[in-house]
């Protein structure tokens, strides 16, 4: 891999650090040469310090490496992405991030929708709405739901028309959602039995 480290004076590259899992950022760090042949060397990501004028690696006193899984260049080759297993919390304040946010695995819009049902089930008759009266109506009525809701997708599936197929599609997945939040799970439950299912 091509890095130019003799872009800048210093000789330092920008080091932008993602989570493997969640790809959210972790923190942005500075690396030279040196410390980016020790981290491939070591696969614990290793930076250059401008305060302490030296190199550091990442947990070297608290015990929260970040391991690292990919390293990748811009199309500048003078800045680096590296994707890493963090071994706990990456900011030095105790946070997730560098930015104060939770690591979390998020699914875009999947997310948000997840929240919203949340929100809809803990306000419970207070909230007017379909979700919260599924709720109180209990899990057989929700597990009923997404079984109506799979018989409807099998017979669009074997029509034409598309729209009807993602329409059911959608409905199907809201209503799995539901029963996840019914029996206590989330999406991302499911995800980890897929992913263990591929490893």
């Amino acid at each position: 891999m091509n890095i130019d480290f003799n872009k800048n004076e210093n000789g330092l590259v920008p080091a932008i650090i993602q989570d493997s899992a969640t790809k959210n950022v972790l923190m942005l760090g500075y690396m030279n040469a040196e410390a980016y042949q020790k981290t491939n060397e070591t696969k614990k990501v290793t930076f250059f310090s401008r305060t302490k004028n030296r190199l550091w690696t990442k947990g070297e006193e608290s015990g929260n490496f970040l391991h690292a899984v990919s390293i990748k260049n811009d199309c500048d080759d003078d800045t680096l992405l590296i994707a890493v297993n963090p071994a706990g919390p990456t900011c030095h304040k105790g946070t997730d991030t560098c930015w104060g946010e939770d690591n979390d695995q998020s699914f875009g819009f999947l997310t948000k929708l997840e929240k919203v049902i949340e929100s809809r089930r803990e306000a419970g008759e207070s909230e007017k709405s379909y979700v919260a009266s599924l709720f109180k109506k209990g899990i057989n009525k929700i597990a009923q739901k997404v079984g109506e809701e799979a018989v409807e997708i099998v017979i669009e599936a074997k029509d034409n028309d598309d729209n009807l197929f993602l329409n059911e599609g959608a409905d199907l997945l809201f209503h799995y959602l539901i029963l996840l939040q019914a029996k206590g799970y989330t999406l991302n439950d499911v995800v980890k039995v897929l992913e263990g299912r591929h490893s």
